[in-house]
Formats: structure tokens, C-alpha cells, sequence
């Protein structure tokens, strides 16, 4: 028989075959399987856990693999209408509603349908992300002593150290705790500082899973506008006096959707006008590991330059690694960081001290600073392969900044042309967007898409999408898009 190499191939075939067996009983043994298939026991044993997990064989330790018996018949589906009552009326007294739209975050965390290439991605595709380094980190991770015990709850007090010499200045361990993600460390930190039903500054645009964290938590979005520069300083100050807010939320490096990074002059402004106002601002660090070859050197966080206990710092490690990865930090300084802490026992008790292990085996491994190294020139060169095909066959987007960080690019469509339409065309030629319409809090002065490049196999997927971009264009009439792009 010819050789099997894929764990779903060998579990279809023999998900074929069970009709062969009758209920309890026995499968071929695993050597069997092995030498029938000619495949390795490990992939013998990854294809009948497969079909143990889907309910159609059970496993027996010593005994084998046996035929499932037939399920229960399912009960038949409640009513539950009566939830709607209940939930509205429990929303009725809100100041505002907890409501969550959640669908700007599943845009970019939904696995595309086959063919369909990934411009909506929101993070690293399986060849930028240490695989290798990773596996060693977590196997060399799962033999260090006490790796399976409970770990402090603030977190590992070596980890936190090496997050506190990344965000530099006077940050200490002490004032750093250990998440997991940088989505949970934001939820705590809008919990901590916001009460329901109060204001919450955000930029303009922003990150939708930011805006959704927010209504969660019952906090309305307050939009602060964004340039090329970061925010304005001036409207920043304007918002903090007409709402009264005590929190400012921002990426001050490649932020996202612009890729913008807050001008010198105005970080001092800004922590300045934060604190005249009471207020603290959550420094989301999301990208400082995806820094494009061509960058110059980093600015630090804001966190470093704050002496007076400000800024939140909230760092991760996922974004340069895998979505799997979920290892994050939360940095205060003075009385807001005991409340942080109880907030995040409380949701999450800890985080697994296994991955807390892995991720410092793996920043402390050599494979580490040559993943970077790698990703900086790769994420360059995807770049600059989208930005020169979009000049070619999209001349009519406007990309009025090009980053020299982060995974994605900002365009504004031309007038008449909506994200809607674009992004349903886009997708039935085989290429996903991400519209822009989810990234602000409030009515958007125009149309926008996002464009990611890191979450494609490479230059060519890139090359290929924005031709799909182009076909798709022309099926939206009566725009400037509908026609054939110009000869540069």
C-alpha cells in the first residue's frame, strides 16, 4: 500500500472502515495499522485520538481501540426565547449597553475557506512564526523543576524581569505582571480604571477589539483623532475636558490600523495632559517586536518615561510569535497596580506555568534575537511587495502612510466607493479584506480597508491577491476602482 503521511488522511480512511466493526468492537491493533498504512505509530495514535475525540472509537490503555457504541439520542431543543426578556431588561438600567459587536475581531481571527488568501489576518503566518524554537522552549520548558506546580500569581518573578528590562527606564519587576495576551491585560486594565458607564478615550481609528473590550465593560468610546504623527495633542486635551474621562487608550508605536508612530514633541504632551487631567493612558505595545528592517531606532515606551505612575504598559509576546503564544505583561507604578493584580486573580487566577517556562526559554534562547532579526527583513519585503503592487494596479487607493512597523497597510478608498460592496466582491474573487468601518467608535470621515501582508505564505500570495484586489474592484460600478488600472 502506498505511504500515508497526513494524521487526517489515515483517520478518514479508517473513519471509512468503521462500518467494517460492529459496535464495541475491536480495531486492528496500532502495529497493525502501522505496517498496513506504512506510517509511524505516533501518526497511528494522532489519527485514533482524532476519532476518539469525535466520539467514534474508544480507547483503551492495554486493551486498544473499539468501535464506539451509538449515542443517546439528543434531547430536543429547548425554548429559548425567553433570554431575549431577560437579557434586555437586565441591560435596561445600564448607563450603556453591554451589548458586544464582536465582529471586528472575528474578521481577523476566522481561518479563511480554502483559496481564499488572507489579507484580513492579524497575525503571523506559520512561516514567519520560531516553530522550531517554540517546540524546543515548551519540551525543554516541560522538564525544568517545578515547571508543573503553581506559579506565583503575579507570575514568574524571572519573566517579569525580562519584561521589565524591555520596557526600560526605572520600570522594575515588581511593577510587572504577567497576562495572558494582550486582549485579557486590556480587559483588566479598562475593569481597573473605568467604572460602568463612564468615558473612555480612544484614537481614531483604533483596534475593534478594543472598542468591544470597552462596551463590554460597560465604557463608552470617546473618539480622539489619529494623523501620520500619532494623536493631536490639542484635541486629546479637548476630549479630556468635555467628557471628564480618567483613561486614555493608545498605540503610540505602528499603531493600529495606520501604522502611525506619536511624534517626540508629542509624547511629553501627552502624558503631560494626562496627568493635569487625573488620568491614566493604557500604553497598548502591541508591535514593538515587528519592526520592518528599514526602521530606525525605536522610541521607547512611554511607560519608560513616566516616573509619575501614568501610563498602563500592556507588552506581549504573541504578535511575534504564534496566536497561540498568549504570554503577555501589565507594568503600573503606585497604588493601580494592587488593584490590576486583584482583578486579574479574580478572572483568571494565573497564568500556566508551563507556557510562562516556555516563553523563557525561549527570549533566552540564541534562536530568539535571530527570529527577529528574520522577521524584520521579511516583513519588509512583504511591504514593500504590497505597497509597489497596489501602485501598480491600485494607483487609486490612497496610502497616505507607509509604516516601518507592524503587519498591515491603511488604505482610504476613493469616494462613491463602499467598504461593503468591495469587501463582498474581494472575497468572491478569493482574497479577504478587512473593511474599516470597525475601527471607529463613531461615523468615519471615509471608506477604508485594512490590508495585512504577514498572514500570506509570501511575495507571491501577495502579488497574486492584489490582482484579485483589481478584479474585484471592477465589480463595483460606478466607481473610479471599475476601471483598468494605469501603465506606470
Amino acid at each position: 500500500m502506498q505511504q500515508r503521511s497526513s494524521v487526517g488522511e489515515l483517520a478518514e480512511q479508517l473513519r471509512r472502515e468503521l462500518d467494517r466493526y460492529s459496535p464495541g468492537g475491536k480495531l486492528p491493533s496500532s502495529r497493525a495499522l502501522v505496517e498496513r498504512f506504512r506510517v509511524s505509530p505516533v501518526t497511528v495514535s494522532r489519527a485514533l485520538a482524532q476519532l476518539a475525540a469525535e466520539g467514534l472509537v474508544v480507547t483503551r490503555p492495554g486493551a486498544g481501540a473499539f468501535r464506539a457504541r451509538p449515542r443517546t439520542p439528543a434531547t430536543p431543543a429547548g425554548d429559548t426565547s425567553w433570554q431575549e426578556v431577560a437579557l434586555s431588561a437586565d441591560g435596561a438600567a445600564d448607563l450603556v449597553p453591554r451589548t458586544v459587536d464582536a465582529s471586528g475581531v472575528t474578521v481577523s481571527l476566522a481561518a479563511p475557506a480554502p483559496g481564499v488568501l488572507e489579507f484580513n489576518g492579524g497575525y503571523l503566518h506559520p512561516s514567519l512564526q520560531p516553530e522550531r524554537a517554540m517546540a524546543a522552549a515548551l519540551a525543554r520548558a516541560g522538564r525544568r523543576p517545578g515547571a508543573w506546580t503553581r506559579p506565583p500569581l503575579e507570575g514568574l518573578p524571572e519573566l517579569r524581569e525580562w519584561f521589565a528590562r524591555e520596557i526600560g527606564g526605572a520600570v522594575t519587576a515588581a511593577e510587572v505582571l504577567v497576562a495572558a495576551g494582550g486582549q485579557s491585560a486590556l480587559a483588566t486594565a479598562l475593569r481597573a480604571l473605568a467604572p460602568p458607564g463612564t468615558p473612555v478615550l480612544v484614537e481614531s481609528p483604533t483596534y475593534p477589539g478594543m472598542l468591544a473590550l470597552a462596551r463590554a465593560a460597560g465604557l463608552r468610546p470617546v473618539p480622539v483623532p489619529v494623523d501620520p504623527e500619532g494623536v493631536r495633542p490639542d484635541l486629546l486635551a479637548e476630549a479630556f475636558h468635555a467628557t471628564g474621562a480618567r483613561v486614555f487608550v493608545c498605540q503610540p508605536l505602528f499603531q493600529n490600523p495606520t501604522g502611525a508612530v506619536l511624534a517626540p514633541a508629542r509624547r511629553a504632551e501627552v502624558l503631560r495632559i494626562a496627568r493635569e487631567a487625573g488620568a491614566f493612558v493604557v500604553e497598548d505595545d502591541f508591535v514593538r517586536r515587528l519592526v520592518h528592517a528599514d526602521s530606525g531606532p525605536l522610541p521607547r515606551p512611554l511607560a519608560a518615561d513616566d516616573p509619575d505612575g501614568v501610563v498602563v504598559h500592556v507588552g506581549s509576546l504573541t504578535k511575534a510569535t504564534s496566536p497561540n503564544f498568549r504570554v503577555s505583561a501589565l507594568a503600573a507604578r503606585g497604588p493601580v497596580l494592587e488593584r490590576l493584580r486583584a482583578i486579574q486573580v479574580v478572572d483568571t487566577f494565573f497564568v500556566s506555568r508551563p507556557l510562562q517556562e516556555a516563553a523563557l526559554e525561549l527570549v533566552g534562547s540564541p534562536a530568539w534575537p535571530r527570529h527577529l532579526r528574520a522577521l524584520s527583513a521579511e516583513l519588509k519585503t512583504r511591504r514593500d511587495a504590497m505597497t509597489s503592487a497596489l501602485a501598480r494596479n491600485l494607483p487609486e487607493l490612497a496610502l497616505p502612510y507607509i509604516p516601518s512597523g507592524g503587519y498591515h497597510l491603511w488604505l482610504r478608498l476613493p469616494d462613491g466607493v463602499e467598504e461593503s460592496a468591495l469587501t463582498a466582491a474581494a472575497l468572491r474573487e478569493g482574497v479577504a479584506l478587512t473593511p474599516g468601518r470597525p475601527y471607529f467608535s463613531a461615523e468615519p470621515p471615509a471608506a477604508h480597508v485594512r490590508l495585512s501582508f504577514a498572514a500570506v505564505a509570501g511575495t507571491g500570495e501577495i502579488a497574486e491577491g492584489v490582482r484579485r484586489l483589481r478584479a474585484a474592484c471592477a465589480q463595483v460600478p460606478g466607481n473610479p476602482l471599475a476601471a483598468p488600472p494605469r501603465a506606470l
